[in-house]
């Protein structure tokens, strides 16, 4: 007999009091993030070496946006000005958010498809492949571009796709789509190519500056083509990840009890984390190796929102664009004219926060 209460249809069961509270919660603290995520992006474009008038700031992009309705915003940027924030920082400030956003939602997706709190972006050798990628282009083809984009970039990209994917099919080998045999193919193709990458180092020791430049992550040479190159891989997996959420949280009950409910476990875990992982390779091409965004912002979200995936994930890539525009005007502007690797940066912020979040969950128990 069902336990349905009256008015639900079978399936569902009616909302508590808990549940409504839960939702409320959720929906205030997106609609939260989302102020923030504005503010971080104004603060952004306003602070730098060359300071620019927060309403000038706001009349400019008015006025761009208006400009092919042939109308104008008075108190508009002029000549330097103006080019300081359209072609340096609004881009700068543009592909941060989408880094942010893109290593955040991956790692949420990775924590909820391992069933492990630990997992960040480059759990399945993202990281390694990408920097094995740029490290040898850095080293033999130095300076070369393919139409706007440089070689670096794209060789990241593709080295961050080859790493997951011997990964994946290491672990198909070693198991199918079992969690556990995926994580074990991950650490070790991780440690073959970052092996591969320090021989290459070894053997090119002009270009170590460089190439450690990358490896830390900096997003001083931001363009639109950057943003151009990265969003349209950013949009498939990113809105993969989001129409997946529902589906990870039946997986978090057991592939049996998934199955029952008509969910394909390995399937599901596949397509995430091919959708994940290509979310991670899109970022690093274009910003280097950043840490802790991908480990960190997850697991505060998921204090302030709960377990669910779908709530999670949106938060998660909201979160994720705000905490590394703040993170990059940290890395300009602390040591200006001089700027701090933005890797540095968020391992500054992350570690010791991660830390507490650690120690207050053991507080707890």
């Amino acid at each position: 007999m069902s336990t349905a209460a009256p008015g639900t249809r079978p399936g569902r069961t009616a909302a508590g009091p808990g549940a409504v509270r839960s939702r409320r919660s959720a929906l205030l603290t997106g609609a939260g993030t989302v102020v923030v995520l504005g503010a971080a992006v104004l603060a952004g474009v306003w602070v730098g070496a060359v300071p620019l008038p927060p309403g000038a700031v706001v009349a400019t992009l008015l006025d761009r946006a208006l400009a092919p309705l042939d109308l104008s915003v008075p108190g508009a940027l002029e000549g330097t000005r103006a080019a300081v924030l359209v072609e340096l920082r609004l881009p700068r400030v543009v592909l941060a958010s989408l880094v942010g956003a893109a290593l955040a939602v991956a790692g949420a997706a990775y924590q909820g498809v391992f069933r492990n709190p630990l997992a960040d972006p480059y759990l399945l050798g993202a990281a390694a492949g990408a920097g094995l990628g740029a490290t040898l282009v850095i080293a033999y083809a130095p300076g070369q571009h393919v139409g706007p984009v440089g070689v670096v970039p794209l060789a990241a990209f593709v080295g961050a796709l080859v790493g997951v994917g011997c990964a994946l099919a290491l672990g198909h080998v070693a198991g199918g789509s079992q969690s556990a045999s995926l994580l074990l193919a991950g650490i070790a193709v991780a440690a073959f190519l970052a092996a591969a990458q320090t021989l290459v180092q070894q053997q090119n020791t002009d270009d170590l500056r460089e190439i450690y430049g990358w490896l830390l992550g900096n997003l001083g040479g931001a363009q639109w083509s950057d943003v151009g190159l990265v969003l349209p891989y950013l949009g498939v997996a990113v809105g993969t990840l989001l129409l997946c959420a529902r589906p990870l949280d039946v997986l978090a009950v057991g592939d049996d009890e998934a199955r029952s409910l008509g969910v394909h476990p390995g399937r599901l875990r596949l397509l995430v984390v091919v959708a994940a992982s290509l979310a991670t390779a899109s970022a690093v091409a274009v910003s280097g190796l950043i840490g802790f965004v991908g480990l960190v912002v997850p697991h505060i979200v998921r204090r302030l929102v709960g377990a669910a995936n779908a709530r999670v994930l949106p938060v998660s890539l909201l979160a994720g664009g705000a905490f590394l525009v703040l993170a990059d005007l940290l890395a300009r502007t602390v040591l200006s004219p001089a700027e701090l690797p933005l890797g540095v940066v968020t391992a500054f912020v992350g570690a010791p926060f991660f830390a507490g979040l650690l120690w207050a969950g053991a507080r707890r128990r």
